[in-house]
């Protein structure tokens, strides 16, 4: 039954899929409380200016757009290229593809905000150079499987954190774009540096620092913007143009920097039911 379901998400229109999602959305906040503690916590501790009122209000959209998220990630498996990129407008590519004709590679950031998983696929549809992915895998092979296929199915090439230089060796001899989700979460034998967000001590991966200040590329933050119900606008913004001027840990707290500013804008579309703020410092 539920890959009958799935099946028929995959072609149904998407005003469909939307109702569809209206429907989760009851099912995951209203009657199975998914992580709601976990929501709830995070978000009194991210805003402790705002009242429990405004926590719920945000609570609530945020549980209503990972619905909706939800749906569009099945969809993505049947998605067109022109569809996509319909879907996913971009400015400021062109500083990227400078780069690129001068036969440089560039580091990318961005964070768990609005469909990343489609951005990533239009992003590789969008530019000259090959797009590359650092990913955190996952513990159920069968979703890992699933993931990787709807990930490549228009030639990004996604490589496992402790692949990294490996896979960057791989295709060290053309122009690339390597992208990072900054925000993901390190193990507790990783939690070297804590940076402050969102009013926490949050611990860093330093994957991002350590890679542009060895390789000397530069470094732009990929800006999501939700428009619509499945449209995204993505700003790319200049970060670090020179990353072996800067001091130690400075381009970690920046890219974090740059993720808080966006999620106090709209604060609803970050993945707040992940466990971010799992570990303390010492």
């Amino acid at each position: 039954m539920a890959y009958f379901f799935y099946t028929c998400c995959r072609y149904f229109p998407c005003h469909c899929c939307f109702f569809f999602a209206r429907l989760l959305y009851y099912l995951l906040y209203y009657i199975t409380g998914y992580r709601k503690k976990v929501v709830r916590d995070n978000l009194t501790q991210s805003f402790p200016e705002k009242s429990a009122a405004e926590i719920k209000t945000i609570e609530k959209k945020f549980f209503l757009y990972l619905a909706r998220l939800i749906f569009e990630i099945i969809k993505m498996t049947s998605i067109s290229k022109a569809e996509t990129l319909r879907r996913v407008k971009f400015t400021g590519l062109e500083q990227l593809e400078a780069h690129f004709k001068a036969g440089e590679s560039v580091l990318a950031c961005t964070g768990h905000y609005g469909n990343w998983e489609l951005g990533t696929l239009a992003l590789g549809l969008s530019i000259s150079a090959k797009t590359m992915v650092i990913f955190k895998p996952i513990n159920n092979k069968i979703f890992e499987t699933w993931f990787d296929c709807m990930r490549t199915k228009y030639g990004n090439v996604f490589i496992a954190m402790r692949q990294t230089l490996r896979g960057m060796a791989a295709y060290k001899n053309e122009p690339t774009l390597l992208c990072f989700a900054s925000d993901q979460s390190p193990t507790r034998e990783e939690a070297k540096y804590f940076v402050d967000f969102m009013h926490q001590p949050t611990a860093a991966l330093l994957g991002v620092e350590k890679i542009a200040k060895s390789t000397k590329r530069p470094i732009y933050y990929f800006k999501v913007n939700v428009i619509k119900k499945g449209y995204y606008h993505v700003e790319v913004l200049p970060m670090c143009l020179e990353p072996c001027k800067m001091n130690e840990f400075e381009i970690t707290d920046l890219h974090f920097k740059f993720l808080e500013d966006i999620i106090k804008e709209q604060p609803q579309y970050w993945l707040w039911s992940h466990k971010r703020w799992k570990f303390k410092p010492e």
